[in-house]
């Protein structure tokens, strides 16, 4: 059984000032093959839920570097596992840009074609968002000091936990044949 759980926007933030100038050992540096930018905010999430979807096809996880989900790494990937997902971790909305809280994701992107950054919300300063980031290292950064020509806000409503039923024992043990569930 599923449960819903508040995110940890707090955690969220200070991962990110503690690691948006350096790197967390526990993580690969994906800055020399095609950036690492997802990959820190996917650190920065998983410090607000602290829940990794270990689903092979459409999850989000991190292991190691041979042993991870595209969504953990890729910018497009990260935003269809987000906004699509339906079980275990995080899960977001797609907002307008003022519907933004400390620890929210915004990706940059082309007129055309994919999206290529993912930041997190950091901060907030007059009319604009303060954002943090890798490959270009940032902390706190003025989201108008980047050149973008369009972008998205996703707004993280919560975790997706999984809770043991209560009453699936029950069956084994009233008729004194297990005493875990199958």
């Amino acid at each position: 059984m599923l449960t819903d759980i508040p995110y940890n926007r707090s955690h969220v933030y200070e991962y990110a000032i503690k690691w948006a100038y350096g790197r967390n050992p526990l993580f690969y540096n994906f800055s020399e093959i095609g950036g690492d930018c997802t990959n820190f905010v996917s650190q920065c999430v998983y410090a607000g839920c602290c829940t990794m979807n270990f689903d092979t096809v459409r999850g989000w996880y991190y292991i190691s570097t041979d042993n991870r989900t595209p969504s953990w790494t890729g910018v497009e990937f990260f935003y269809d596992f987000i906004v699509n997902n339906t079980g275990i971790g995080p899960f977001a909305r797609e907002v307008s840009e003022g519907e933004l809280d400390i620890g929210d994701v915004i990706q940059l992107g082309q007129s055309e074609g994919d999206f290529y950054h993912t930041l997190v919300v950091t901060g907030f300063a007059e009319n604009t968002y303060l954002v943090s980031a890798h490959t270009y290292d940032s902390l706190n950064r003025r989201l108008d000091s980047y050149q973008y020509e369009r972008s998205r806000f996703l707004h993280i409503e919560g975790v997706r936990i999984a809770v043991p039923d209560s009453t699936s024992c029950f069956q084994g043990v009233v008729e004194g044949t297990r005493i875990f569930p199958q």
